[in-house]
């Protein structure tokens, strides 16, 4: 589904304009977020109100308007290091600055980068994003798809461990601290080593109190596997959430991740990719699940990034002729199309303000 083929919809308050939700939630201008001393160690009464940032912990409250699932870059592990006559690192750190300057004056405060270490993760080239944008930015540790083929002769309780010191130490030698814990499964189901992976984020997510998010295939419903392994290891299900939800429209699967008391991870637009449905379709879905009594446990999200290290020139050249909104997609399309099918100002500040901070505070 193109832009050209979208449902005509009225101008919202929301496009060209301050995003009246940050308005709401931040008093008449955008507030500076308090940010604790890096070297400041979480005390377990903090746990519920902290959350680590590339620029140090802030309170939950500052959050504002979060965009949940998106990226600043991706690539594969190592390369930016040792191959850097393949990435253009000082471009992608102006373009990434402009990107986010943009994507916060246009009302989005926090911005979650799900990009792990298999994924090309670089929280210095974040962070200068971040300190150059003013957009407060939490990083992930875990492990996407690319497995690094060092864990395969280990257990989760030594990957648990690379986990566990990323949400407590510092990234890379860094005193970046991750956030989230990120895991992924897809097209054909958890494997052998996914599996390791998953347990792995449980233990970390035991240990730590830090959520859980996961990139999934939902056609498949792998969704369910994971938290069949999740069950099994003792995961607070309600610290979950299970990502890339919207690239299916069957509510028995929904309902049933919600039934679980996990949240739903409706985090790619426009989509149209792979065969799934397009973004009014997705949008359309998220208002049955409103209507359902469930928008207290849904996020939404883009999975967009500034820099693909890992398709094509001409695959990133459609994804940006699909999405030229970037990270304001949502804001420009969905949310005012959203309150064209009937959702109110209280729910779409419920899903894009209240939800994230919730998510993350337990």
């Amino acid at each position: 589904m193109t832009l050209s083929e979208r449902p005509v919809i009225q101008k919202s308050s929301m496009i060209d304009a301050p995003n009246p939700l940050l308005t709401s939630a931040c008093g008449d201008e955008q507030q500076t977020p308090r940010i604790r001393d890096a070297e400041q160690p979480f005390m377990e009464s903090d746990r519920m109100a902290l959350v680590n940032t590339v620029l140090g912990p802030i309170d939950t409250s500052d959050m504002g308007f979060t965009l949940c699932h998106e990226h600043v870059m991706t690539g594969s592990a190592g390369v930016a290091s040792s191959y850097p006559e393949l990435v253009d690192r000082p471009a992608i750190i102006e373009r990434a600055a402009a990107d986010l300057t943009a994507t916060r004056e246009g009302g989005v405060s926090t911005f979650v980068d799900l990009t792990t270490f298999d994924l090309g993760r670089d929280v210095r080239l974040i962070k200068d994003a971040a300190q150059r944008s003013g957009m407060q930015i939490i990083v992930a540790t875990g492990t996407w798809l690319e497995v690094p083929r060092s864990f395969w002769q280990f257990g989760p309780d030594v990957v648990s461990k690379l986990y566990i010191r990323e949400l407590e130490q510092g990234i890379d030698g860094t005193e970046i601290r991750a956030g989230v814990i990120k895991v992924a499964n897809d097209e054909g189901g958890v494997t052998e080593r996914g599996e390791v992976v998953l347990r792995a984020a449980a233990q970390a997510h035991l240990a730590t109190g830090a959520p859980i998010f996961t990139h999934t295939w939902a056609p498949e419903r792998i969704g369910e596997q994971q938290i069949a392994i999740f069950e099994e290891e003792g995961v607070d299900l309600t610290r979950v959430c299970i990502g890339h939800s919207n690239d299916t429209t069957d509510l028995d699967y929904l309902l049933g991740i919600l039934d679980k008391g996990c949240w739903l991870g409706l985090d790619r637009y426009p989509g149209g990719a792979r065969n799934t449905p397009g973004w009014p379709e997705r949008t359309r879905v998220v208002k049955e699940l409103v209507d359902a009594g469930r928008s207290d446990r849904i996020m939404l999200s883009h999975d967009h990034t500034v820099f693909h290290g890992i398709i094509s020139a001409e695959a990133a050249a459609t994804r940006q002729r699909d999405n030229p909104d970037g990270y304001l997609f949502i804001s420009r399309h969905v949310l005012p199309y959203l309150e064209e099918l009937g959702a109110g100002q209280d729910t779409i500040r419920q899903i894009m303000i209240e939800n994230p901070r919730r998510y993350f505070e337990g």
